[in-house]
């Protein structure tokens, strides 16, 4: 094997098939990024590790086809360094040599017969909007569990029918919904899936700059529970969760009592300033007024903070206290100049929207329900 490529298409290519490595593989070779050299001028690199798979193809200039497998993360920091000229790389005996300017490298080839074969491309069952789908995963993996102690919840349901797409996460404390459309092969598919909600998120920013994304569901019949996606020349497949996700959209409030509106930026700096004294686990208090938000962190002896902003109110005043990060991760996902924040009483979860302006239409499209923390007085 001898190719020519172009430094930052191979660091680029590199990161892209690594991300998913993991830093503990069950067998060696799985460490391994698999390089594969065609004649007629491509370059393929691949990595898989039983649950996620990447692949991606890009030009080269092939004197000589072949294919190597080296360490994955030794070959993406050597790329990422080397100066900004063509790299040459070349099979020499047991070894792979890399020539960069006077840089450099000799790695050691790993048995290539050990690899295992990587899971063929499924046929595309759908295409989505880069830019929409990226911004949905964000919005609705914030409120994935990052624990183990139920699988299940780490991941990201996504649950298509027709044209209409809906993500939805939760780690008891929060969830999140996010309603999008898409184009699908057939109008009358109807599909559930379960992803691992990680592996959801960097897959989907990875690929967000190209302009739509092909979805490859799972074939229920062939019980292989994967699910890919594609977008130019790469290729990523990742294993499906397995379990029945719990109902969890009973827990939207059936009935609004109170209604505020506040700009998103002047809330987050808020919050952000008020909770610095705000001690591990303890809340930060919401206190809504006609015209206005107090917002409130630290009792008694402890140290205390407190900062207001304006807000509009319909309805009875109300006071509610939560957890300030899991706060911040929903305003932060909002992506609008304005929050809506809908409420039954103190002790119920309340529910958070977006809108354009203080007396605009709420966008409903992405709903964050965070359950309010219990406080003192």
């Amino acid at each position: 094997m001898k190719f020519r490529v172009e430094r930052d298409v191979l660091a680029e290519a590199v990161a892209w098939v690594v991300r998913g490595l993991s830093n503990r593989p069950p067998v060696p070779v799985l460490a391994g990024v698999l390089l594969k050299a065609e004649e007629e001028g491509t370059l393929t690199l691949s990595a898989f590790d039983y649950e996620i798979s990447a692949t991606v193809t890009v030009e080269a200039d092939v004197a000589e086809g072949g294919t190597a497998l080296v360490l994955g993360r030794l070959l993406a920091d050597i790329a990422r360094n080397l100066p900004p000229r063509p790299v040459e790389v070349a099979t020499d005996g047991s070894r792979v040599q890399l020539t960069c300017g006077s840089s450099r490298f000799a790695l050691i080839q790993m048995p290539v017969e050990d690899y295992p074969s990587l899971p063929a491309p499924a046929a595309s069952s759908g295409t989505v909007a880069g830019d929409v789908f990226t911004q949905a995963v964000s919005q609705v993996s914030v409120a994935a569990d990052r624990g183990d102690t139920l699988p299940i919840l780490t991941g990201v349901r996504v649950e298509i029918e027709g044209e209409k797409m809906t993500l939805l996460a939760t780690d008891r404390y929060r969830l999140a919904m996010r309603e999008l459309t898409w184009n699908p092969g057939q109008t009358d598919l109807s599909h559930v899936a379960l992803i691992p909600a990680r592996t959801l998120s960097e897959t989907a920013k990875a690929l967000g700059a190209a302009g739509s994304i092909d979805l490859a569901l799972a074939d229920p019949s062939t019980g292989e529970g994967l699910i890919g996606f594609e977008a130019g020349s790469r290729r990523a497949t990742t294993r499906l969760l397995d379990g029945e996700y719990p109902k969890v959209t009973s827990i939207f409030p059936s009935s609004v009592d109170t209604v505020a509106v506040a700009e998103t930026a002047a809330l987050v700096e808020a919050v952000r300033r008020v909770a610095l004294v705000a001690e591990r686990n303890t809340p930060v208090r919401l206190r809504f007024t006609d015209g206005q938000l107090a917002i409130e962190a630290g009792t008694g002896d402890d140290a205390q903070g407190s900062e207001a902003i304006e807000a509009t109110l319909e309805g009875p005043e109300i006071e509610i206290a939560f957890n300030p990060q899991f706060l911040l991760d929903g305003l932060t996902a909002l992506g609008t100049s304005h929050v809506r924040l809908a409420f039954t009483q103190s002790s119920r979860p309340a529910v958070m929207s977006g809108q354009p302006a203080v007396d605009g239409e709420p966008d409903e499209t992405y709903r964050y329900v965070l359950m309010p923390v219990r406080f003192a007085g």
